[in-house]
């Protein structure tokens, strides 16, 4: 059964601006420091959920979670995929590092057509905040 995860994009003002970012890497990962304990769970189906802004708005496919070193000095990077693949917004206080994001709490993904960009970011995120959207 897949698992998802879910960080804060921190400096990051809207998915193109992740979109462009990929686009000049070689190699899409993500560096954490703690190394997720159900990581056959994230490489099976799972993804990495973006939270850009007060909003979980994308999400990136999970290839492989990577440990480097051991103990005190051990870091982890997170493989991720491309494309990004908008979803629909979903609001999230802010955190530190990465949560665990079950498959039934996952926002569904924005279809072709749908239209992700029907309002201008700060008007959405107002009325998200007010409860109309």
């Amino acid at each position: 059964m897949s698992l998802h995860l879910i960080k804060l994009c921190v400096g990051v003002e809207r998915v193109e601006d992740l979109e462009a970012y990929w686009r000049g890497e070689s190699r899409r990962r993500v560096h954490t420091r703690q190394t997720p304990k159900r990581a056959d769970e994230l490489t099976d189906g799972g993804s990495l959920f973006w939270v850009i802004k007060g909003v979980i708005q994308c999400r990136q496919p999970i290839l492989a979670v990577e440990t480097d070193g051991e103990g005190q000095a051990a870091r982890c990077e997170i493989v991720v995929g491309l494309p990004v693949i908008r979803t629909h917004a979903a609001p999230r206080r802010p955190f530190q590092g990465w949560r665990y994001l079950k498959p039934e709490e996952a926002p569904p993904d924005l279809s072709d057509g749908e239209g992700g960009e029907t309002a201008p970011p700060e008007l959405a995120r107002a009325l998200r905040e007010l409860g109309a959207w």
